[in-house]
């Protein structure tokens, strides 16, 4: 009986995996370029109010670590913009910060804002009824990255079921921007959801984003501007027809939106001590540090051009040239930690000159990615033994401290991708120490010269910022030990790595023989 049911099963498979059509013809798209001449609006004249009279560098900079105070900056942000709203997302879900986010979208819009929102088609088609409603307002256009033809299903169903070339479909714009009136803009590592906001109650990440003002927005608006009128991006209305009735359209999206409400700030400042951004704003000054950047992001034609492929492309490459710089020491936290051999070898060559290396991941009960933890635990004894000093993050500590805020009983897992060098450079965007950030997605990062922000971030990664982490360390017959500290504050040490079952590590060393690392 299992075995027809497994043929009829496959049976189907084939059947619809024919049925599929593939891409309709994308036809003619009309090019646009974000506005320069916003100097007027309210958003500039704060950022430039901002300003020090003494400042001499040329961008202004402030960490948001906390996730309340991120969704609170985006909000604030949407609502204070006069000419338009550009984003650019990996993963925007329909739950209460997704949906709240596109009521104030309509709401920017239906004031005169003009919002383009451009979106990786790989959830995408989870909330394809909401973007139709959303296009169906005046000023608002939607674009969908590298389109899978199949609209229907889970997202792995719809790659895997997708005819036409998996390694194309398979490459994903992981990139996140928010730019508004090309005057303030937030990136890092957050998609839009409520387990990005601390409003989950089943996990929540910790993760970084950065708000900036001066010259660094305009890179990053020609950069979403590169993206929004590349080849591999795809107008909403090429893939889902229009609404027949736009009325109706608009009618069901704001019966969609209307009572989406995540829960507000808990508490009046962040880790940095820093106040809200919405609060900055409406007493017309930001908190910002100033300082110099560079914007390093990959070519949106990543995903179609096979020779972009061999070597790491412009994000990576500029998380790497930071790297060797270092004569101290480099702070990383990454959730997806798979150096290879080559990054590994760097990092060898690194220590060998008097450079230290510090690394904060997710543990194996804090990983929404078991398999890419797996890979990465094949090689920590290698590291340990290099001298690279291993953390990673564990949701009992995290829970119990409260460092990076009050997770109830949701699982605390780390999403951040931030590094430090020699304390004078910070690293912050989408980017990830693995294979699927080097050649798989296209990243964004941004590497900042500025001691004070790389002083920040130490100083959530150092001391009592380290109470939510497990130190690693190599016992004496080269076995990995797990350190802690218990509810009373006592040092704990164990060799079963916590979190872990046998039937859960049977499991993904059975998924790791079909999944190459280069997919992870």
């Amino acid at each position: 009986m299992n075995r027809i049911c497994r043929l009829l099963s496959l049976a189907c498979l084939v059947s619809l995996l024919c049925a599929c059509a593939g891409l309709p013809p994308r036809g003619p798209v009309q090019t646009s370029h974000a506005y320069r001449d916003t100097g007027a609006t309210a958003l500039a004249r704060i950022a430039e109010a901002s300003r020090p009279a003494d400042a001499a560098a040329p961008s202004g900079f402030r960490l948001l670590p906390t996730g309340e105070f991120a969704f609170d900056a985006r909000i604030a942000l949407v609502r204070r913009a006069e000419r338009s709203l550009d984003l650019q997302c990996y993963h925007l879900q329909r739950d209460q910060s997704g949906r709240m986010l596109l009521r104030e979208l309509r709401d920017a819009a239906l004031r005169g804002v003009r919002v383009r929102l451009l979106l990786d088609d790989f959830y995408a088609a989870e909330i394809d009824d909401l973007l139709l409603g959303l296009a169906a307002f005046p000023n608002v256009e939607l674009r969908l990255f590298n389109p899978l033809p199949l609209r229907h299903g889970s997202p792995l169903v719809r790659l895997l079921l997708s005819p036409g070339s998996f390694q194309q479909f398979n490459h994903r714009m992981h990139n996140k921007l928010f730019i508004a009136d090309n005057a303030a803009a937030i990136y890092g590592g957050r998609n839009i959801g409520d387990e990005y906001f601390m409003s989950s109650r089943e996990a929540n990440f910790v993760d970084m984003d950065l708000l900036s003002t001066g010259r660094i927005v305009d890179e990053l608006s020609t950069v979403f501007d590169r993206y929004w009128n590349s080849e591999v991006v795809w107008p909403l209305h090429a893939l889902l027809p229009r609404a027949d009735d736009a009325a109706r359209a608009r009618s069901a999206f704001d019966a969609a939106v209307q009572d989406a409400q995540p829960a507000p700030p808990r508490y009046r400042s962040d880790p940095l001590g820093h106040t809200a951004v919405g609060e900055q704003l409406a007493e017309g000054r930001l908190a910002l540090t100033w300082a110099h950047a560079q914007v390093h992001a990959d070519p949106p034609e990543k995903a179609a051009d096979a020779g972009l492929l061999s070597k790491p492309t412009a994000a990576m490459q500029g998380l790497i040239d930071a790297m060797q710089t270092a004569r101290r020491q480099i702070t990383m936290m990454s959730p997806y930690f798979l150096p290879n051999d080559a990054a590994l070898d760097r990092m060898r060559h690194g220590i060998a000159h008097g450079v230290k290396f510090l690394v904060v991941t997710n543990s194996l009960g804090s990983t929404d990615e078991p398999l890419v933890h797996d890979h990465y635990s094949r090689r920590r004894i290698e590291m340990l033994a290099m001298g690279i000093e291993l953390y990673e993050f564990s949701p009992v500590l995290a829970r119990r401290s409260q460092r990076f805020g009050g997770f109830g009983q949701s699982v605390p897992r780390l999403h951040a991708k931030v590094t430090t060098v020699d304390g004078r450079l910070l690293l912050v965007g989408s980017v990830n120490l693995d294979g699927r950030s080097a050649i798989g997605n296209t990243e964004l990062g941004v590497v900042i010269e500025s001691p004070a922000l790389a002083g920040g971030l130490a100083g959530l990664v150092s001391g009592q910022g380290l109470a939510p982490m497990l130190k690693l360390r190599l016992a004496e017959d080269r076995s990995v030990e797990w350190i802690g500290r218990d509810g009373d504050g006592r040092i704990t040490v164990t060799r079963d790595e916590p979190d872990g079952s046998t039937w859960l590590r049977f499991k993904l060393w059975w998924q790791s023989l079909f999944v190459s690392e280069r997919l992870l």
